[in-house]
């Protein structure tokens, strides 16, 4: 008999679902439509969502190993999507882009080791939920700076704080989890949930 943690049609599964739906939506909107206001919509729909699944799991109890994987798979193919669609429009420059995935990157390498240990992926620490908070949040309004007047002024201004402090966090997370690696290689191997 399967236990709950192993349930696949959960209503936090479901949001997350439907937020991967989201991504090829949001590049379409942002890069052939140039949508601004639906792309921004949507972001802020999926920033509202990862919040969303993780509370209804906890109330709940509907936390399962597959959301574990989905919630933050859902975050980082939307920072991905944003950044590549932002950077291609023309919004952000690319060394962002190159900043962020050298982040990931970085901690792609670690899989190997953390497999080798026994060890599915890292627990998801508080700088991580901040980084992924402060990046899903800043490129909306990196997005609606492209509008003329007052709002594009300020959307940037708000778009660019948030990104910064999301980029550092991002890579304050990164250096973390390596120092977390290293110290659950030396202990015992069990399953935990993946990094943000």
């Amino acid at each position: 008999m399967s236990t709950v943690r192993d349930r696949i049609w959960t209503i936090p599964n479901l949001m997350s679902f439907a937020r991967l739906l989201g991504v090829p939506l949001f590049l379409w909107l942002l890069l052939v439509e140039h949508a601004d206001g639906w792309a921004f919509f949507l972001l802020v729909l999926a920033g509202i969502s990862d919040w969303l699944d993780g509370a209804v799991a906890r109330a709940t109890g509907q936390m399962s190993r597959l959301g574990e994987l989905l919630d933050p798979l859902a975050d980082r193919l939307y920072i991905a999507a944003t950044v590549i669609g932002l950077a291609v429009r023309g919004i952000i420059p690319w060394w962002l882009v190159i900043v962020l995935a050298a982040r990931d990157l970085m901690l792609v390498c670690l899989l190997p080791y953390l497999r080798r240990r026994g060890l599915l992926a890292l627990p998801v620490t508080l700088v991580g939920k901040a980084a992924t908070f402060c990046l899903l949040w800043g490129f909306p309004f990196l997005l609606l700076s492209t509008m003329a007047g007052g709002v594009g002024t300020w959307s940037s201004a708000l778009g660019w704080a948030f990104a910064a402090w999301g980029v550092g966090l991002y890579w304050w997370a990164g250096l973390s989890y390596l120092a977390i690696a290293r110290s659950l290689g030396s202990g015992s191997p069990g399953r935990h949930a993946p990094v943000r």
